[in-house]
This record gives structure tokens, sequence and C-alpha cells, in this order.
């Protein structure tokens, strides 16, 4: 089973719009704005030119995206967005593994990112918990009205060294 993580190409739009729409139908469900849950194929393409797009291919299939990008209205951390995995690949670890990867590899020992940020909705039930259990910590909202609170976490990647040490 052959894993590669690899930038998005604009070939890659159309299968990224369809796990994108897959990944995300939790999401339009609870009728959360985020653009990933109701995108075209225009969105992807734009998406992919823009921002850092990746992706995860296993067997020559995209199996999970993310992407990095500012939001310079909220902090000037990079952060990581439209994030999903295929609905046919979850439990696997492949959420995981792209995040872990895209932290690591990119953010941290590419790009000498000492912090990353993300942003989602209150109104998620279980995406704030999932983040915080994976090192992020709260550190800006924005009141939406009746759409909720937006959450902005960050998440150190480098660790200060102990001035005893």
């Amino acid at each position: 089973m052959s894993h590669i993580y690899r930038l998005a190409r604009l070939e890659d739009a159309e299968e990224l719009l369809h796990l994108t729409l897959r990944a995300y139908e939790p999401i339009r469900k609870l009728n959360i704005k985020f653009p990933a849950a109701t995108a075209d194929l225009e969105l992807v393409k734009q998406n992919i030119i823009n921002h850092t797009c990746y992706v995860l291919e296993v067997d020559q299939v995209i199996v999970s995206t993310i992407s990095i990008r500012r939001f310079e209205e909220v902090t000037d951390l990079p952060c990581v967005w439209w994030f999903a995995v295929d609905t046919a690949f979850k439990g696997k670890g492949y959420g995981n593994k792209i995040l872990r990867y895209v932290e690591e590899d990119i953010l941290r020992d590419r790009l000498n990112a000492k912090e990353v940020a993300l942003g989602t909705s209150d109104r998620h039930p279980w995406l704030i918990e999932m983040y915080e259990r994976n090192g992020y910590v709260r550190f800006y909202e924005r009141d939406y009205g009746e759409e909720g609170k937006g959450v902005f976490l960050k998440k150190e990647l480098v660790h200060e060294l102990s001035p005893n040490l």
C-alpha cells in the first residue's frame, strides 16, 4: 500500500470536489457555513491556486486533503483549513496522517513555523474537542449571531527549551 503526500494539481479539482462534498455532508446538515461544505468546481480550483493544498494518496486514490492559508483578520499564524477525509476512508487514520504531515513536515520543518492555527464552529458537536485532544488551544472567537461562533485554535509546533538545559 503506497502513501504519497503531494501538492494538489488543477487536474485533481474534480476528484477533490467529490471528496469534499462527501466529507462535509454532516457540516451541511448542521447548517454550518464552511465554504468547503458547499463548494463547487470553481471554488476548489481557487483553493488549489490561491492556497497551498495538499493531498494524501493511497494506492493512487486521493483519500484526504488539507490546505494552508492565512486569515490576516484574525492572526498572522499560518492556518490549516479545508481539511477533509473521504467518507470511504474514515476511521483509518488518514486525517491524522495528513494533519501531522502538514503540521510537522511542512509548517514546522520546512517553513519554520512555531505555531499553526485553524478555525471551526462552536456549533459542530465534536470538532473543537478533537482539535483540543490534538494539542490545539482556543485563542479567539467571533460571534456570528444565529450562525454561532467561529472559534480559532492554535497549536505550538516548536517547544521552547527549558533554560535549565
